[in-house]
């Protein structure tokens, strides 16, 4: 019996070696299958895990950005009104002076510059911010990632807090420089509107944009140079100095002038201004429309056409209008900055740039 068997397998001794060799190639392959698939998954779980953190992150650092622009409206509603004092005038014409007529032109143009300063500035701080807290949460991420030494921090407090200074550029120099800028469209275009012309909403409409136009375009200067210093020597002398934090936090100035002078920058802010003035004649809406149960020959009762107030019921206003633009207590018109979908996708793009390590950039 033993022979028959020996015989059997001498004669299918390569069916059994082939055999063999295939069933253990499939158990070794499936055991390297399975630490493959095992690897995948853990890497998978870990950078599921590290995006869910950088998410996490990210959104915290967007509520952040949001306290910081609704804490800095109070001081920047006070420079502008330091610079363009309307309750002085005010005070002034209740003494029924012989200069009536001139307190009341200056009073025009003053209360029409601070508002669409206001419009500006605010909506130039809302994206500022946005890239200067991004840049900063950015680096801040990188900083906590795990192996990262903490003892080399890429944005150690004091730089922080020298970089995020810069944004006093805006509420000094910068908005000096834009007051005049808007101060000399406003006179440009309303300089031969008489204070007893009635205007319509429609009509007031046509005013901003040629206010507009006159800041935005014909100045032939981008908007960015009212935010932050572009020379390299203002830029030098806000970071205090050539110590390493300094060097570093000229670093970060340059990096946001990079950023301020990107095409997608001037999209997101033309998009703020283009949605404040809306809400700013929204606001002013209000104060135009008919009363109940009257109706204008061949007009739809809110139609922009419908109502008109002469020049002098418009100024105050025009005048009070800050108040509800620069407005520490979330406002709509605040809100509509802050809730904009193409201002959130501009951070989470900063975010994500300045959030990645530089050996993935490359």
């Amino acid at each position: 019996m033993f022979s028959s068997f020996w015989n059997f397998i001498k004669r299918h001794k390569k069916k059994f070696l082939f055999t063999g060799a295939v069933v253990g190639g499939v158990y070794f392959l499936s055991k390297y299958a399975q630490k493959k698939i095992k690897e995948i998954q853990e890497k998978e779980a870990t950078e599921y895990i590290a995006q869910a953190r950088r998410q996490f992150h990210f959104e915290s650092n967007q509520r952040t950005c949001n306290m910081t622009v609704l804490s800095m409206l109070p001081p920047l509603r006070e420079a502008i009104v330091t610079q363009l004092n309307s309750e002085s005038l005010t005070a002034l014409l209740k003494t029924k002076p012989a200069n009536k007529l001139e307190i009341w032109e200056d009073l025009k143009f003053i209360s029409f510059t601070r508002t669409i300063v206001a419009v500006y500035s605010t909506c130039m701080l809302v994206v500022l911010l946005r890239v200067q807290l991004n840049i900063i949460g950015g680096y801040l991420y990188l900083d906590n990632s795990v192996g990262k030494s903490v003892a080399t921090p890429l944005t150690p407090p004091d730089v922080q807090q020298q970089y995020l200074s810069s944004i006093q550029h805006l509420l000094g120099d910068g908005l000096t420089e834009l007051i005049t800028r808007v101060k000399t469209a406003v006179q440009s275009s309303l300089g031969g509107v008489s204070l007893k012309q009635s205007l319509s909403l429609l009509e007031l409409e046509q005013q901003l944009s040629w206010i507009r136009a006159e800041v935005e375009v014909d100045s032939g200067r981008p908007l960015s140079s009212y935010m932050l210093a572009d020379d390299e020597n203002a830029l030098a002398d806000q970071a205090c100095g050539l110590t390493e934090n300094d060097v570093v936090t000229i670093r970060l100035l340059n990096e946001t002038r990079d950023m301020l002078d990107s095409p997608e920058f001037s999209r997101v802010l033309s998009t703020c201004l283009n949605r404040a003035f809306s809400r700013l004649l929204d606001n002013l809406a209000e104060f135009f429309r008919l009363p109940v149960g009257d109706s204008a020959p061949n007009s739809a009762p809110d139609s922009l056409s419908a109502v008109s107030l002469p020049l002098a019921k418009i100024i105050p206003i025009i005048n009070g209008q800050i108040n509800a633009i620069c407005s520490e207590i979330p406002s709509h018109f605040v809100q509509d900055l802050l809730l904009n979908d193409q201002v959130k996708e501009f951070a989470a793009n900063v975010y994500e740039t300045f959030s990645t390590p530089q050996e993935l950039q490359k």
